[in-house]
């Protein structure tokens, strides 16, 4: 196997992590600095810390992107699939990036692996694809705003008697360790997704045995790139999740964030399931708006962002399939 394919793959998994990293920092984050609970460089250095320490609390993710959504292509063309793969999921980032739209890095990842895949004709776990992404995908939106609406609701009840100048300055201090618990759920999640590409690149090249565990400097690595990209920041997504939803007030902003963590840290431990943190945390924002009253959430922005959740996984893999054919002529 070609040693300088290895390297670059690994080196454009790598980027796709910092990618990641500035293009989801808003999900971490928008609520506690639109609340202004953080700073937003206060925030940015807090979640890149806590992206670092998520990313070593696990493997199950990592190990259903490598072996759960397509068969470990061989040779040459499987390094060139994965290679594609990647460049899909970079481009579908960069392009919502652009345009302030929060839509899944995730499944970019995974439309990326699977048109990569249907290009170089290797096979698609499509078993795999919908118990592990696409019902995911679309069941952890609706527990989000389900469990936003109701957690909201809670702290309205609980604390309906209370100095309401108060309550704000107490749920401001208990935002900064949400906060947290959101950050360190985005490196549970996504750090493990580069893991297991680069898991798969390692294992094309001859250099790892299928199922072996992640090696450490892979953990490393792929931490630090997610941390890198997070400080570096995602200032045009956080406007949109943090302002263009739905004001939020720091109650509300403490109850979207926890319920975000609490389903990404539940997804990843009993279900290994890969789910998408900006669909977990955008739908959870609007949960907790809808209790103020339904049209308190601009439902207009909501639909481009849910438009964006659909179209991710397509785009990305038409981007990775015309990828392939690329590299196809040219390199193999």
């Amino acid at each position: 196997m070609d040693t300088f394919a290895l390297v670059v793959t690994i080196g454009v998994a790598l980027f796709f992590t910092y990618t990641n990293g500035f293009h989801d920092s808003a999900n971490a984050i928008a609520t506690s600095v639109s609340t202004r609970a953080l700073t937003p460089r206060a925030a940015l250095a807090m979640a890149a810390v806590m992206n670092l320490a998520g990313a070593f609390m696990g493997s199950g993710v990592a190990k259903t992107v490598s072996e759960g959504v397509i068969e470990t292509p061989e040779g040459s063309k499987g390094m060139g699939i994965l290679f594609a793969a990647l460049v899909g999921a970079i481009v579908w980032n960069l392009i919502t990036w652009y345009f302030g739209l929060p839509s899944s890095s995730s499944h970019a990842l995974f439309g990326g692996m699977v048109g990569a895949a249907l290009a170089g004709s290797t096979t698609v776990y499509w078993d795999g694809v919908v118990d592990k992404i696409v019902i995911p995908m679309f069941l952890s939106p609706v527990i989000g705003l389900l469990a936003g609406y109701l957690v909201m609701t809670a702290i309205m009840w609980i604390f309906r008697r209370a100095n309401p100048h108060k309550a704000k300055r107490g749920f401001r201090i208990a935002q900064t360790v949400s906060a947290a618990g959101m950050a360190l759920g985005h490196g549970l999640q996504d750090a493990q997704k580069t893991m297991g590409i680069v898991v798969m690149a390692l294992v094309i090249a001859d250099v790892e045995d299928y199922g072996d565990p992640i090696p450490v400097w892979v953990k490393i690595a792929c931490a630090l790139m997610l941390s890198a990209g997070t400080y570096a920041g995602g200032w045009r997504i956080m406007r949109t999740l943090g302002r263009k939803i739905i004001e939020l007030d720091p109650p509300q902003g403490f109850a979207a964030e926890t319920t975000g963590a609490s389903i990404m840290f539940g997804s990843a431990f009993l279900f290994h399931a890969p789910i998408s943190t900006t669909h977990v945390i955008t739908s959870s924002i609007m949960g907790v708006g809808a209790t103020k009253r339904v049209n308190a959430v601009r439902w207009g922005v909501a639909r481009n962002i849910i438009m964006g959740w659909f179209i991710t996984m397509p785009a990305a893999a038409v981007v990775a399939a015309v990828s392939f054919w690329i590299v196809n002529l040219a390199f193999l």
